[in-house]
This record gives structure tokens, C-alpha cells and sequence, in this order.
């Protein structure tokens, strides 16, 4: 491997994964850059020969200097959702600084299905696909789907009560670990393929809230009910459970993406940049019974 790799976000839950996968597959330390706003974070993998560089998405003058020498960067989509815009804003500033650095590939992490995905924040992953492509780059746009551990933002709760209220009616989706995507993008960026590609990563079963919730059940001996309601009176709860206001249509839609279909995929996508199957649901909620049982 003689292309220089980097990584942005390298200190968020994806970006540490993807690190740690590209150190296992054996990418020679010095040839991974680790980008942050605070490099010192980092430590634990600078001194293992990765370089760290400071990267602020709201600085073009950082992205510059972070991204000078980079080969193959993988742009992580930021978690700038309080302020309409702003995250596009940032994703666009790092495109525009990946091909001013000469970028050879630029990644992205992605959402599946952000032309019709009824989620705020679709319009954000879709303007910085689209701007991928414009500035004539090869890309790897990696649409992550919904992963595992997102579970943990509902389900302790739901457990202590028996009650897990939802407004995804019977629509299905396939949950995929974390680790499975990080695993996908640190092969995909790793790869010399030049080639252009768009992939949807999933786990391998799609699933229904009820039947999530059998499983919940089973691996932690607790009852859980799946309560169906409306999309008004879910926004109802959040907001007398002290959800921030503008946190409460975001997570609504998530229920109404999965409802409307929008998220119906299970893809082989994964195994096809990974060579392995994805993690399985049922193991996933087995192994984290304890943090979900409380």
C-alpha cells in the first residue's frame, strides 16, 4: 500500500472503529492520517505511528493543511444537526478541501435511500453525494444503514416500562453493527480501486419493531410490548420526556422512514467489500442483554 490514508472524525465512534481495522489489516501506521479537532484524543494511536492533524469542518484553512498529502479520504458525516445547514455546510468545505489536497478517491458515509428518505437530514447526505461527484473525483459513497447500537437509545427504557411505543407500524429494516460498517469503509479505503461505487450496507435479515422486540425479550427475560402509535403522539412523548425540540422530528422520522418503506433493504454490500457476513441481530442483543436490561 503506498497511498497515504486518511480519516476524518477519526475520534467519533465510527472513525475509532475504522482506525482500528486499518491498523489490523496491517496499513502501515505511517501511512494513516487521523483528523480531529482535538488531536489529543488521538494519543492512543499516534503512538502507534498514525499521524494526528487538527480538522475542523467550519475552518477551510485546517481542512488544508489536514488533508495536504492524503490520497484516499474518507469523509464522516459530521453530527451537526442543531443548526439547519450547518452540516452541509461542513460536508461541502471538506469536499471542497479533498480535491484542492489532489485527492486520488474520496468516501463518504452516507444514508441509504437519501433522494426519498423522509428523515431532515437526508438533503445533507444527498448534497454531499452530489458534490462528490461533481468535483470529477473517483468516490466510494458508503450508505450506512441503521446500526445496532442506535437500539440502546430506546430500548432500556422501553424495558424498564414493557412498553416500547413506535410509530414504524410493520415497516422492516436490517440493523448492522457498527463494526461492520467501519470494516467496510477502512476496506473500501484501503482498496486501489479507482473505480467509482455507491454501496448500501445492511445487516442480513430484515426485521419489524415487533419482531425486534421478541428478541429484545427473549435475550434479556424481560416483556417487551411494542405500543403502536401515531407519528403526533410519539412527538408527544418525546417532548414531555425533555427531548430537545429541535432532536424530536428527527427521531419521529426515523419511525416514519422505516413505516413509508424507505429504509426495506437487506443488500449484500457488505460482504462484498469485507468478505464476511454481517454480525447477526439476535447475537448482538444476546451479548448487550446487560446494558439493555439495566
Amino acid at each position: 500500500m503506498s497511498d497515504t490514508l486518511l480519516v476524518t472524525g477519526a475520534t467519533g465512534q465510527l472513525g475509532r472503529l475504522v482506525l482500528d481495522q486499518l491498523l489490523a489489516s496491517g496499513i502501515e501506521p505511517a501511512k494513516i492520517i487521523a483528523t480531529s479537532r482535538d488531536v489529543a484524543k488521538l494519543s492512543d494511536y499516534t503512538v502507534k505511528g498514525v499521524k494526528a492533524r487538527i480538522a475542523d469542518f467550519d475552518d477551510a484553512a485546517s481542512l488544508d493543511k489536514a488533508f495536504s498529502g492524503a490520497d484516499r479520504i474518507l469523509i464522516i458525516s459530521t453530527d451537526a444537526l442543531d443548526e439547519p445547514g450547518k452540516r452541509l455546510r461542513q460536508h461541502l468545505a471538506a469536499v471542497a478541501a479533498a480535491k484542492r489536497a489532489g485527492a486520488k478517491h474520496i468516501l463518504y458515509t452516507s444514508m441509504p435511500s437519501p433522494e426519498t428518505s423522509v428523515i431532515p437530514f437526508a438533503p445533507d447526505h444527498l448534497g454531499t453525494e452530489n458534490a462528490i461527484k461533481a468535483t470529477g473525483i473517483p468516490y466510494t459513497i458508503l450508505r450506512n444503514g441503521w446500526y445496532m447500537e442506535n437500539l440502546f437509545m430506546a430500548l432500556p427504557h422501553a424495558l424498564e416500562t414493557g412498553h416500547w411505543y413506535s410509530s414504524s407500524g410493520q415497516g422492516r429494516l436490517a440493523h448492522i453493527a457498527r463494526a461492520d460498517a467501519a470494516r467496510a469503509a477502512a476496506a473500501a479505503l484501503a482498496s486501489p480501486s479507482g473505480e467509482s461505487r455507491t454501496y448500501t450496507l445492511t445487516g442480513g435479515e430484515l426485521r419489524s419493531t415487533d419482531e425486534i422486540a421478541a428478541l429484545v425479550a427473549k435475550a434479556t427475560g424481560k416483556p417487551l410490548e411494542v405500543v403502536h402509535i401515531s407519528d403526533e403522539a410519539l412527538a408527544g412523548g418525546l417532548k414531555s420526556a425533555g427531548l430537545p425540540d429541535f432532536l424530536i422530528p428527527i427521531v419521529v422520522s426515523f419511525d416514519a422512514n422505516t413505516r413509508e418503506g424507505h429504509i426495506n433493504m437487506a443488500t449484500n454490500d457488505l460482504t462484498t467489500l469485507t468478505g464476511a457476513a454481517p454480525a447477526s441481530l439476535t447475537v448482538f442483543l444476546e451479548a448487550s442483554k446487560a446494558r439493555l436490561a439495566g
